[in-house]
């Protein structure tokens, strides 16, 4: 091995144990139930090394202990990448046989991941949601993601779907989609009224 082979492993290591002790720290606010107040293993999630990009600790959070996550709800995704090479960009994230779609942060259609800038989609709220599950999700189980990037390329990890219980119970769960509502508006009976009122007296 290199030098400068060395050196890129190394500065790896120490982005990628920064990458999983930040979210730890962070939970000080969180009281008594602290993720920082608990041992936590931080490789409990799947992970892998694309070319020049690391991903780490890549978890579903599922139903807390004997709950399941029923189909057509939504779940959260959590992982963390470390890129040590030229920026790149994460085009997409797919769960075959799990979700319909998995949604990126916000509005974005993409990801940069710069160089020697951990992106950390750690929570405690999900960031990448597992959108219109197609069967139920258990605690314990473990699904199929892939994560294709425009550079580095594709790469498909069994991940696992982790209780919300211990650590795990700091972390939200998805948002509840909501459906607007069939209820009639009370606008629409006031302005019924007062035409049906002239018309009786005439």
């Amino acid at each position: 091995m290199t030098r400068s082979s060395r050196g890129k492993h190394a500065r790896r290591i120490l982005i990628a144990v920064a990458a999983a002790v930040i979210p730890l720290i962070a939970g000080c606010e969180a009281g008594t139930n602290a993720p920082s107040l608990h041992w936590h293993n931080p490789t409990d999630g799947a992970g892998a090394t694309l070319g020049n990009i690391s991903i780490s600790n890549v978890f579903v959070l599922g139903a807390p202990i004997g709950g399941v996550i029923p189909r057509g709800q939504d779940a959260g995704l959590f992982l963390g990448l470390v890129n040590v090479g030229s920026s790149d960009q994460l085009l997409r994230i797919s769960a075959p046989g799990t979700a319909a779609s998995v949604s990126l942060p916000g509005q974005t259609k993409q990801l940069l991941v710069a160089t020697d800038q951990p992106v950390l989609l750690t929570g405690p709220r999900p960031q990448l949601i597992l959108r219109d599950l197609l069967r139920p999700l258990t605690g314990g189980s473990v699904v199929k993601i892939a994560l294709v990037f425009a550079h580095a390329g594709r790469v498909v990890l069994a991940v696992p779907v982790m209780p919300r219980a211990q650590y795990f119970s700091t972390l939200h769960p998805a948002p509840v989609a909501t459906s607007p509502s069939a209820t009639p508006t009370p606008s629409s009976s006031a302005s019924a009224s007062p035409t049906a009122s002239p018309s009786a007296a005439g």
